[in-house]
């Protein structure tokens, strides 16, 4: 692979996961209002209802959902092609984690949907420590961006 493409390719994937921290963000307000809608009286969830923020709430976590694995793996395979090997370190092992923690979250729509509670806490819980551990990532994916910047030659 030509070295400039090479070097290129390692801030494809820094620029993907700002936009997909942004893009779960959004997601997270649509869920805030989703729940809005449905604990509200009945002359407030009429106006709420227009919004459709429950459905907007899905359309954006499926996004989110494809982009976080492809943007894990693509970064896992940036880091191959270019140097041969993973750097195992806590950046990698916790953006794995937070793939399977996304995953986990997707898979309780089923039961959200028939109104199971439980599923609905639990999703929200994986949702926030997700977005926790995104934020710590943004910090330290950066710290890896700087490191290739200042040692291209």
């Amino acid at each position: 692979m030509p070295d400039a493409l090479a070097f290129n390719l390692n801030f494809l994937h820094p620029l993907m996961m700002w936009g997909l921290l942004a893009l779960s963000g959004y997601s997270m307000f649509l869920g805030i209002k989703a729940k809005k809608t449905r604990t509200a009286t009945a002359e407030d969830r009429k106006a709420l209802i227009k919004g459709q923020y429950g459905r907007r709430h899905f359309q954006i976590g499926s996004i989110v959902l494809a982009v976080m694995v492809l943007g894990t793996f693509g970064g896992m395979a940036v880091t191959y092609l270019n140097n041969g090997k993973l750097f195992v370190g806590p950046h990698l092992l916790v953006g794995i984690a937070m793939t399977c923690l996304i995953a986990l979250a997707a898979s309780l729509i089923p039961l959200i949907q028939q109104g199971n509670l439980i599923a609905r806490k639990i999703h929200v819980g994986l949702n926030m420590g997700l977005m926790t551990l995104f934020l710590w990532q943004a910090v330290t994916g950066m710290q890896i961006v700087n490191k290739i910047w200042t040692s291209r030659s």
